[in-house]
This record gives C-alpha cells, sequence and structure tokens, in this order.
C-alpha cells in the first residue's frame, strides 16, 4: 500500500480506508481517501504497513523521518508519544491538542475521547498562561488533561493535570479577647498563655515557645489580625502596628509574603489549616481537619504559590511532584488570579 507525501500530510487510496482506518482507526477518511499525519504515516512506515512516496520514489524510514521532522516542529518528540501510546494498545488520534486517547476497550464512533495529550520536551520551559490554556481547554470538553514530558533520553513521563477545589472541615475557635503579641526579628510571640493555648489547640496556629507562650509565622500574624484576634506591638517602641505597616515590615522580612499570604488566607477561609512546607521544598502542607494535636493526620496535599506569569522548569516541577508522590501527597499549585485563588493539581500517572 502505497501513500503519497503531500506538504504535511500522506494520502493513501479507499483501500486504506479499509485495511488501516476500520481495522486500527490510523488517519482520516475524506471520500476515496485517507489524509495521514506525518506521524501516523512514520509509525505504519515502520511497522511496514505502508509505504511512502515522494515526488515518484519510495522513501525509506530514516529518509522520511528527516523529512517529516523538517514540516513538523518537534515531530521526533510527538513521535516518541504517540509510538508509545499505540503499543500500550490505546487508539490514539491527532486532535486540536497534539493527540487525543479513547479510553480502552472504546474507539472512534464508538466512544468520545477521554483524555487530551500535550507532547513537551524537558528542556524548555512551560509558561503557566500554556499549562492553563491547555487545561481550560479540556475541562471545557470534559477531558482529562495529560502532559507527555519527553526528557533527554527519550523516556517519557505522563502528568494528569487538573483544577482542584480544596476544601476543609476546620471550625475556628478564638479566645474572646484580643491577645497582645510582640513583632521580633522574624516572628510574632503571643504572651498570654490562654490565648495562646487555646490558638495552638483549636486552629493549630503557630508552634508553642514554651507553656505558655505561642510563636507565629508571619502569614499566620498577619490573618490573626486581619481577623482582630491579636493586636501586634513593635519590640522596641511598643507602639501598634496596623495591617499596611505590619505587612510592610513582614514583606521586607520575607520578599514573598504578600503571595504567600493570599494564598494561607484562601486556604484558611475554606476551612484549611496551612502549615509550612519548608521541609518538602513547599510554602505550605495543607490539613483539612485536625481533632487533636496528639493524633495529628496525615497531611494530603503540598501548595506551592506561583503568580500567573510563572514559567515552570520542567525537572523543577519534576522534582517537586516526585517528592510529592514519595510522601504520599498530591502537589498542587496555587495561582492567584483577579477572581481569587486557582488550584492546580499536578501528579504522576500510568498510562
Amino acid at each position: 500500500m502505497i501513500g503519497k507525501l503531500t506538504k504535511d500530510v500522506v494520502v493513501a487510496d479507499k483501500q486504506a480506508i479499509n485495511e488501516l482506518y476500520n481495522v486500527g482507526y490510523y488517519g482520516r477518511p475524506k471520500g476515496d481517501i485517507l489524509e495521514l499525519t506525518l506521524i501516523e504515516a512514520a509509525f505504519l512506515l515502520y511497522r511496514n504497513k505502508i509505504d511512502v512516496e515522494l515526488d515518484g520514489e519510495i522513501l525509506d524510514f530514516a529518509d522520511f523521518f528527516k523529512i517529516a521532522s523538517m514540516r513538523q516542529q518537534y515531530f521526533e518528540l510527538k513521535y516518541i508519544v504517540y509510538k508509545d501510546l499505540r503499543e500500550r494498545g490505546l487508539y490514539v488520534q491527532p486532535s486540536v491538542t497534539d493527540f487525543r486517547i479513547y479510553p480502552r476497550g472504546g474507539h472512534p464512533g464508538k466512544t468520545a475521547a477521554k483524555s487530551f495529550v500535550y507532547v513537551r520536551t524537558e528542556r524548555i520551559p512551560m509558561p503557566l498562561r500554556d499549562l492553563m490554556k491547555s487545561l481550560n481547554a479540556a475541562s471545557n470538553v470534559r477531558k482529562q488533561m495529560i502532559l507527555a514530558i519527553v526528557d533527554e533520553e527519550s523516556d517519557i513521563t505522563f502528568y494528569e493535570v487538573k483544577s482542584v477545589n480544596p476544601k476543609g472541615e476546620m471550625d475556628e475557635i478564638y479566645p474572646n479577647i484580643t491577645a497582645e503579641a510582640t513583632l521580633l526579628e522574624e516572628r510574632v510571640i503571643i504572651w498570654d498563655s490562654e490565648a495562646s493555648s487555646t490558638l495552638f489547640e483549636n486552629g493549630f496556629y503557630g508552634k508553642m515557645l514554651d507553656e505558655n507562650r505561642l510563636q507565629l509565622s508571619l502569614v499566620e500574624s498577619r490573618y490573626l489580625l486581619e481577623n482582630g484576634i491579636i493586636e501586634i506591638h513593635d519590640r522596641e517602641s511598643d507602639a501598634v502596628l496596623d495591617i499596611e505597616e505590619f505587612s510592610k515590615r513582614a514583606s521586607a522580612i520575607e520578599p514573598e509574603f504578600f503571595s504567600k499570604y493570599k494564598v494561607y488566607e484562601d486556604l484558611r477561609n475554606r476551612g484549611l489549616v496551612p502549615k509550612t512546607g519548608f521541609k518538602f521544598g513547599t510554602h505550605f502542607r495543607l490539613y483539612s481537619q485536625i481533632r487533636s494535636l496528639a493524633k495529628m493526620p496525615h497531611s494530603e496535599n503540598l501548595v506551592h504559590t506561583i503568580s500567573p506569569d510563572h514559567e515552570f522548569a520542567l525537572p523543577v516541577m519534576s522534582r517537586a511532584i516526585r517528592v510529592a508522590n514519595s510522601v504520599r501527597k498530591h502537589m498542587v499549585f496555587a495561582v492567584q488570579s483577579e477572581k481569587g485563588v486557582d488550584y492546580v493539581d499536578i501528579g504522576r500517572i500510568k498510562m
């Protein structure tokens, strides 16, 4: 069976519709011809299912592959992923994304596609705006979004990307008084023992300095200050710091203070308990509910705050997800937008 290479497709006759599309769902029938993408044609050439002709000459696999790589950007990467998916027994077709995949037991004409696949090289950073555009496109038609990242040795790592709506079950319990606290060099301490124990035991704020005093992080302090629970004083003058002055000082201490605080506030308002994720290389680890400090539950999510103009260095992203998976957690990225905070879960997936 011979297909003719024309621009960015390979065209075969009616026989190909019967033997390639009707059997393996390769290509797209158009009247009495079958149009194959360059990637589909390369795979079929590799499997000795077709020959490809250009200007009256039959191309061998190497010649076709080189020509195709000059006609389609990232051709070799997409071929690597396509071949891998096909050899797993999945029906794969080209799409507005790189590929769409059908569920096992399904195929074009019988079932709807299950997933959209986007192919990336590990070498080129991935702008968040591109990721969100792809995620929204998949979500709008209720498809699973899969990132297929090809490394320098042509190994593929598959990631599922999905929007999540984290919610917790914590009821806020505060002392009935406004507790005095002091901003020291890089943290805040509450001096009142009753307020300290109430906040620590019921809301899991801060960490006890000793049996009577509670030390707070900067984001915890701003949240409690904004909710009228604590009054923060300057350590030298004892002057009361309003929210604006405290935030100014906090941002001088921690450059990411404002972006972290917006996410911290949103998570607290969702009934969750965010605590530092420093040990895991992230901003927060999350608890949906804490009933007893003596029996701390497992935190299921790690959260890292990123800006709308963030670019993922894919080896760094891979490392963060690997760390999260190794401690049985999900890696969630928090993105601030005009509407609030959006949360994107990126995790490894087996195909």
